[in-house]
């Protein structure tokens, strides 16, 4: 198994340009953010048509030349019987006017994130749900970088998806290695892994390592992110993401 693991490694290295060239595309080059698209795109259910309570982890590439190295990531919730989605998000231009970059507030959970295209990494329903919302408000009040935003090495939006989901463990998020700032600890040399599932140690989110049952072994050098991982296999790799080593996939 590992051999053949290892092959499909070195093939995708190969064929590490094909790969760039493939995100590299019109979705991470809107014209300018007044006229890129924040339209839904019709992947999130309609809380009309479901009841039951539902959380979901959302990406995007980010915004103009950010888009080629890293994703913006956030997280929609939904308690049982709610109307509507409760939004939590960090964005980053809110401290140029010197307010909270950490923002609650209801919206469809699924538009494009300034023309990109965004797609679920994570998501919980029904039984149980409930209470991991109520843990979601509860780390997203304890959450430190209030009003803090870098986009490089952090903290920024990754840095407050991993925040959460190292206290939510049962969301079994594996946030990509295009999630930069995921790996921002802050003064703290030691932690949960972003998923809550294994260790990590990161200096300042520039240098570290990282070992998962989730996330399986990474490396960070300069917040870029190399890895791998069993299951499903993968390699992770800087500007192109997670490849799916399966049979039939690349």
């Amino acid at each position: 198994m590992w051999a053949a693991l290892y092959q499909r490694y070195f093939f995708c290295l190969i064929f590490f340009g094909v790969v760039l060239q493939i995100v590299t595309t019109e979705d991470v080059r809107a014209e300018t953010w007044r006229t890129a698209s924040r339209e839904s795109v019709g992947i999130a259910p309609d809380p009309a048509l479901t009841p039951e309570a539902l959380i979901q982890v959302y990406g995007a590439r980010a915004y103009s030349w950010r888009g080629y190295f890293g994703i913006h990531t956030w997280i929609a919730v939904k308690p049982t019987n709610a109307a509507a989605y409760t939004i939590y998000e960090v964005i980053g231009w809110r401290q140029r006017s010197n307010r909270r970059v950490l923002v609650k507030y209801d919206s469809p959970p699924d538009r494009r994130w300034y023309g990109n295209m965004p797609e679920v990494l994570a998501e919980k329903r029904g039984e149980g749900v409930d209470a991991l919302i109520a843990r979601i408000e509860d780390a997203a009040r304890d959450y430190p970088y209030q009003r803090e935003y870098t986009i490089w090495p952090g903290p920024n939006s990754n840095t407050f998806t991993a925040w959460v989901s190292r206290s939510i463990p049962e969301l079994e998020l594996d946030l990509p290695p295009t999630a930069i700032g995921k790996d921002y600890l802050g003064h703290s040399l030691i932690a949960l892994a972003p998923s809550g599932r294994g260790i990590q140690l990161s200096l300042y989110g520039v240098f570290g390592v990282l070992a998962s049952q989730v996330e399986g072994v990474e490396i960070n050098l300069l917040g870029l992110t190399f890895g791998i991982s069993s299951n499903p296999p993968a390699i992770k790799l800087p500007m192109a993401g997670r490849i799916n080593l399966a049979l039939g996939h690349l």
